[in-house]
């Protein structure tokens, strides 16, 4: 049979419009990348096994402070700094009411250089009744005669029944009575070192910071100007 020019250009011209239907439709509804791409070559000078993943780094930690306890005392400095209950961030006195009164657990943190100086503090009688040495209640109730947790910053230096001493301001929820308590930082002859030698343990305070003279000295001098303290236990 024999076929025009004309009849030639007009099925070549139907062909390619139902060629272009035909691929439109195969493709219809397929993602845009059909084939994934070939695999890189392998560079022979590199291991067939992958590196071994870096390790995260470690918390930081400070000599002889709970790395849980100093985390939560650095976020109340952020909180109380923020808020302006705390007016410095280099030193923070941090007590760790999980050991006993035989341990030096009021820690002197210069957050400058990491510094520890740590030292003997007694707890309250209402948070000891056994006279244990361990703190095993906290209490913020006026008459309680016990110890409350959370962050204080310090006030102003004044004279009392053992002579110069300083003030506290409790900022939690936990510890805001302790102005109304007259929760304050001062020595005692309960708190000094001999105590452990004859009883195993410091005597024990109505709920204020109660240190030897020389402990009380070095703590007001470092923490005065309205720096935090931050007590609690983790146990």
């Amino acid at each position: 049979m024999q076929v025009n020019r004309r009849e030639m250009l007009r099925w070549g011209t139907i062909g390619a419009g139902a060629a272009m239907v035909s691929s439109a439709a195969s493709t219809a509804g397929l993602p845009a990348v059909v084939f994934a791409p070939p695999p890189l070559a392998r560079d022979p000078l590199l291991p067939l096994t992958s590196p071994a993943p870096v390790p995260a780094a470690a918390a930081p930690t400070l000599p002889g402070l709970n790395p849980q306890l100093l985390a939560k005392a650095k976020a109340a400095l952020d909180v109380h700094v923020r808020n302006r209950g705390v007016t410095a961030r280099d030193t923070i006195g941090i007590v760790d009411f999980s050991a006993a009164s035989r341990e030096a657990r009021f820690h002197l943190v210069d957050l400058m250089n990491g510094r520890v100086d740590s030292h003997l503090v007694a707890h309250g009688r209402g948070s000891d009744p056994d006279h244990s040495g361990f703190v095993e209640r906290f209490s913020n109730q006026p008459g309680s005669e016990a110890t409350s947790n959370g962050a204080y910053s310090t006030g102003e230096y004044y004279q009392g029944k053992y002579g110069l001493s300083m003030k506290v301001r409790g900022l939690d929820w936990s510890n805001n009575n302790a102005e109304a308590r007259a929760i304050v930082i001062h020595n005692a002859w309960y708190a000094e070192p001999d105590m452990i030698a004859l009883h195993g343990k410091l005597g024990r305070s109505e709920g204020c910071f109660a240190f030897s003279k020389a402990s009380q000295w070095e703590v007001m001098r470092r923490l005065a100007g309205g720096r935090m303290i931050y007590a609690d236990k983790l146990a």
